[in-house]
């Protein structure tokens, strides 16, 4: 048995349903309060399409401090090192519940802990990566190093309209999503560095598909592309994007997922994303 493991959370989406090393991975869920209920990460945003109690809207809540003892207590029985490797701590606290849990845990495994600065498909690839070195038998210190090496090859955009989620779950001020839901704009943002960075806005859904294609245009040689969405508000436009990239992306097609519900309650129900993935050298 290999001597890693890998734990991630319930952000991370795979490429493939089936891959070397997958056996090695724990996924820890976020969980999701609303209505006086905690429900457990998942695809289905059903509840958006439901009445909720404005003065609680849903709160997404990381893998407790709890929780990462446990795991690391239970796996530290099977393995003699466990990698960390969450999303982004910019996004969600499970990275400083991670660190927490390590000072405490009553395990005898090395652990290492990683911010991904990513989510969704840029996590899942990251933890990919790792399960196949840890397939392969690398150890611990050399999966962290050649997992943070991959992460700057990694570039995310968004389009993400629900201004109010967005301040709730810490990403923007209260006056930005004010003013923003007053004057009707559709902000943009990019993943710089795990955090969400604003970098233009648009009053009409119709120029989306130039922005989120001219993203994609600056990248010569991709490995992956990926198109996330959550419930489906611009549905003209997702389905001219798809277009657009089919005609004129010969390097890799566009895969397509939904947002789970934490990222739903994170980002808002209506983001849509893409998430670019070089094709960089992997060391054998």
């Amino acid at each position: 048995m290999p001597r890693t493991c890998i734990i991630t959370d319930s952000t991370a989406y795979f490429t493939k349903p089936a891959f070397a090393g997958q056996e090695h991975i724990t996924i820890l869920p976020h969980l999701i309060q609303v209505n006086g209920q905690s429900l457990p990460d998942c695809r289905d945003l059903s509840i958006y399409h439901h009445s909720l109690d404005s003065n609680h809207p849903p709160v997404a809540l990381p893998p407790s401090v709890e929780v990462f003892q446990a795991a690391y207590n239970s796996l530290g029985m099977k393995y003699k090192e466990i990698v960390v490797i969450l999303l982004s701590s910019h996004l969600s606290q499970a990275h400083i519940n991670a660190g927490l849990a390590a000072k405490t845990a009553r395990s005898p495994a090395n652990i290492f802990i990683i911010d991904s600065l990513n989510t969704a498909i840029g996590l899942g690839i990251l933890v990919q990566a790792a399960a196949e070195y840890t397939h392969r038998g690398f150890s611990g210190v050399e999966i962290n190093r050649l997992v943070r090496g991959m992460i700057n090859h990694i570039y995310s955009v968004f389009c993400l309209p629900d201004l109010f989620h967005l301040h709730r779950s810490g990403q923007i001020d209260p006056a930005q999503a004010i003013v923003g839901e007053m004057l009707g704009v559709i902000p943009f943002f990019t993943l710089e560095n795990g955090r969400l960075v604003h970098t233009q806005k648009i009053r009409s859904p119709r120029h989306l598909v130039d922005i989120m294609y001219e993203f994609v245009a600056e990248f010569e040689n991709l490995k992956y592309l990926a198109l996330l969405q959550g419930i489906t508000t611009y549905e003209q436009e997702s389905r001219n994007l798809r277009d657009r990239i089919s005609q004129n992306v010969r390097t890799t097609p566009l895969c397509e997922y939904s947002l789970s519900l934490a990222l739903a309650t994170i980002l808002g129900p209506h983001g849509i994303g893409l998430v670019a993935v070089e094709n960089i050298p992997r060391e054998s």
